[in-house]
């Protein structure tokens, strides 16, 4: 991509990694790294449109059918698309459903816009990513195979040592904080060919790892008020997005929202 690229509109789609969560504005709504690169490229492009879709706990096939269409009838310059996580994070999984899905997705919105943009998500390290770790690289390979066929970028998170420290995550282990969010829009950012502002894969300095008793209280603490009604939503099929509609649902000039700031 060219340094003097421009971009006059764009749409993100996907789930509450482009939501928002957990950069969490003064209001108690999200803000993410979707909005995040939104104002910037508002800095370049006085009146871009952007539109923002994603919704928490979607699965792809749910984002495909409820948010893609939707993108693809917007024509904007730049769309996103990150989904298919929550799917390998199921008990359960029908990888080859969504492949087929992720397919469907991007064979729809690839011709609708000037360019998509594809994702390798980021992992914390751990135990829960050590487990589902197969699934997530199967899912990752698919990724790049559509996005060589449809012309597509992938901005490569996944590899990242900054991006898989404990650090840059929530205390729900599930979602970045606000500085994880700030480095995923310089990544794509710079993926479009954007100047960079800063180098987004520095690692943070090294600290002392807290004590046992900390780590013990964290982890009690994570499993009470994450883990346990996160388990719960999976038995009984519900999800965190049900009902909710999406934040920022028409293609309209960029505004911040809730208290959010340009930087």
């Amino acid at each position: 991509m060219e340094m003097n690229a421009s971009y006059t509109s764009f749409v993100a789609v996907g789930d509450s990694f482009t939501e928002g969560m957990s950069d969490l504005l003064p209001d108690g709504s999200y803000r993410g790294w979707a909005d995040l690169l939104a104002a910037r490229l508002a800095t370049r492009e006085p009146g871009l449109r952007y539109a923002n879709l994603a919704v928490r706990g979607k699965l792809i096939a749910q984002i495909a059918e409820e948010q893609v269409p939707l993108a693809a009838a917007m024509r904007a310059d730049v769309v996103t698309l990150v989904g298919g996580l929550n799917d390998t994070l199921r008990p359960k999984v029908d990888m080859g459903r969504v492949r087929a899905h992720l397919e469907e997705a991007v064979g729809l919105l690839a011709p609708s816009c000037k360019q998509l943009v594809l994702m390798r998500s980021p992992g914390r390290n751990g135990p829960v990513m050590e487990r589902f770790r197969p699934r997530m690289e199967e899912l990752f390979t698919h990724i790049e195979e559509l996005a060589a066929r449809h012309g597509a970028l992938v901005v490569d998170l996944y590899g990242t040592p900054a991006l898989a420290d404990p650090r840059m995550w929530d205390v729900d282990r599930l979602h970045l904080t606000a500085e994880g969010h700030r480095r995923v829009a310089e990544a794509v950012w710079q993926a479009l060919g954007l100047p960079p502002e800063e180098d987004w894969r520095t690692e943070l300095p090294v600290t002392a790892p807290p004590g046992w008793a900390v780590r013990r209280s964290q982890d009690l603490s994570f499993a009470r008020q994450h883990l346990l009604p996160w388990v719960g939503r999976r038995l009984t099929g519900r999800s965190s997005g049900d009902g909710r509609p999406a934040k920022r649902p028409d293609l309209l000039p960029y505004e911040p929202l809730g208290g959010e700031r340009l930087s």
